[in-house]
């Protein structure tokens, strides 16, 4: 699943996940400190923000010259660009220094993490146990012109991108520059674009108004893929391999950098 939906909001069953080990890290923390001041809390919320600081630099550095084109797109953070081994190299070494500089704080601070950590961990395990390996949406499908089809017609053996937008979604219309783009350039991924209860007269207004030349554009009147895949708002960008088999997903705006970073971990799949 990739979101559970809270009132209007719907939120990335990940962050839910972090946010619960973040939680049982701070409890199991203080119950080793026998409620001793030791400053835990304010020691793992800093872990977190230098964790998310120092992964959004690195990938800035790694794909700034995408980012140069547009370099106020680096303070975006919605585009979900970050590299996880940098933040957790920070997270670490700012709990290093100071549990050195603060020996009351060592035992709770390990107690915590180790907690937070198989919690995470385990949760995350169980999750993939139970759940299949998710594979190309089965739903029914209609082109603009109203012909029936499947995504399966379209993989053709190559990598897929599918995008689930609508014409009323800002942060859709926005990023949809940067996947055209990316379609007429990378030939060796089919890129799809499915819009979602929409009819098809809306969808080509607005692709003919915005002078959008997509090709693979597919109408799911009954918002279905969205439902089939567990998401629960727009946009949603679903990346499969060449076997079918979803291997990543992008909630929200896609930049130019967030969208390379995720083709180039698509072409390293196996085939």
């Amino acid at each position: 699943m990739l979101t559970v939906n809270l009132g209007p909001l719907a939120v990335s069953v990940n962050l839910l996940l972090m946010a619960l080990a973040f939680l049982v890290a701070a409890w199991v923390g203080k119950l080793a400190g026998r409620g001793q001041p030791t400053g835990l809390g304010n020691t793992l919320s800093d872990m977190v923000i230098a964790a998310a600081l120092v992964a959004r630099l690195a990938f800035i550095v790694i794909w700034f010259d995408t980012y140069r084109s547009a370099p106020w797109s680096m303070l975006d953070i919605r585009d979900g660009g970050f590299t996880p081994w940098a933040g957790i190299g920070a997270a670490l070494l700012l709990a290093l220094w100071r549990g050195w500089r603060r020996p009351a704080l060592r035992k709770p601070l390990a107690s915590g993490l180790v907690a937070g950590t198989l919690v995470w961990g385990g949760a995350m395990f169980v999750g993939q146990s139970l759940t299949q390996q998710p594979a190309l949406p089965q739903q029914a499908l209609t082109t603009l012109a109203g012909a029936p089809t499947q995504l399966a017609v379209l993989a053709a053996g190559k990598p897929m991108v599918v995008n689930l937008w609508a014409t009323w979604c800002p942060p859709c219309r926005r990023e949809m520059p940067v996947l055209a783009a990316a379609q007429k350039r990378e030939t060796g991924v089919s890129f799809v674009f499915i819009n979602q209860g929409e009819a098809a007269a809306t969808a080509q207004k607005y692709l003919a108004a915005d002078r959008l030349d997509l090709a693979n554009v597919l109408l799911d009147a009954s918002s279905g893929i969205g439902r089939e895949v567990g998401s629960g708002s727009l946009p949603t960008t679903l990346f499969y391999d060449a076997g079918g088999r979803l291997v990543d997903t992008h909630l929200g705006e896609l930049s130019a950098a967030s969208l390379a970073s995720k083709l180039n971990r698509l072409r390293t799949q196996p085939r």
